[in-house]
């Protein structure tokens, strides 16, 4: 276990400073995008769910879930959103009974596809503050830090369930 940590003196910006400023821009970034998806009359995981099915075609619930990073009762009400309003069907899994295939119907297809290429043009708007090789670097970086940091969550999810024996909160 790992309870005390050193902080070395960062050489360029503090993490914390890094944060705060990613942060801020998802945030800003993220309510052009809102407002981008809502003028189709969609909310975001609505959008979300249905671009998966647009790019990837039909998937099972509990995919689109993870991949839109939604609760499996989440992506259930965004589904059930959606099959009300007919722009998605759910049927059966022939290879799992237990499992549901959601695809897009015929109306569904006609409003994302509408919906994403005007959103993609919001979003092109949003970002063309950065160069093309900006806009490169700044994914690099991104996946980076992302994946850094998810590893740093399994890490310490795996250090928390299995303590080891010797470990002390206090050191020596």
């Amino acid at each position: 276990m790992r309870l005390v940590t050193r902080i070395s003196k960062p050489s360029g910006e503090a993490a914390t400073r890094v944060w705060i400023v990613l942060w801020k821009a998802a945030h800003a970034i993220e309510q052009n995008a809102l407002r981008s998806v809502s003028a189709s009359g969609l909310g975001l995981s609505e959008f979300a769910v249905l671009e998966v099915l647009l790019h990837k075609g039909p998937q099972p619930v509990n995919v689109i879930g993870e991949k839109v990073l939604l609760t499996s009762g989440s992506i259930t009400a965004a589904v059930d959103r959606l099959e009300s309003k007919k722009l998605v069907r759910r049927t059966s899994d022939p290879r799992d009974l237990r499992a549901r295939i959601v695809q897009l119907t015929d109306k569904g297809r006609s409003l994302i596809e509408r919906a994403f290429q005007r959103h993609a043009i919001d979003m092109e708007d949003t970002m063309a503050v950065l160069r093309s090789s900006e806009r490169t670097e700044l994914v690099r970086l991104l996946k980076k830090v992302g994946m850094w940091a998810a590893a740093r969550l399994d890490d310490n999810r795996q250090e928390w369930a299995h303590p080891k024996a010797d470990s002390s909160p206090i050191p020596p």
